[in-house]
């Protein structure tokens, strides 16, 4: 099953995240499928790959929680049901 969820990088207490696609079953800074986003927590820059996103969502990729509320924000369901 795919997952559309947050990778992890950055310094100590300075994390930046990227949106990623990836098998369901990989670890959660292993190597993703594709890169489709981008969220800093800090200043709260979101950055995203809309029609990528898409794309993976109507294959049936599942958001997590976090990457969910980042898309209800940024109107991606809206575009899906379009």
């Amino acid at each position: 099953m795919l997952k559309i969820r947050l990778k992890r990088f950055g310094k100590k207490r300075e994390a930046s995240y990227r949106l990623v696609v990836a098998n369901s079953t990989s670890r959660r800074d292993g190597r993703p499928l594709e890169e489709v986003g981008f969220y800093n927590p800090r200043t709260n820059e979101t950055r995203l790959d809309v029609p990528a996103i898409v794309t993976r969502l109507k294959q049936g990729a599942q958001p997590s929680p976090t990457v969910k509320r980042l898309l209800d924000k940024a109107n991606v369901f809206e575009q899906l049901k379009a």
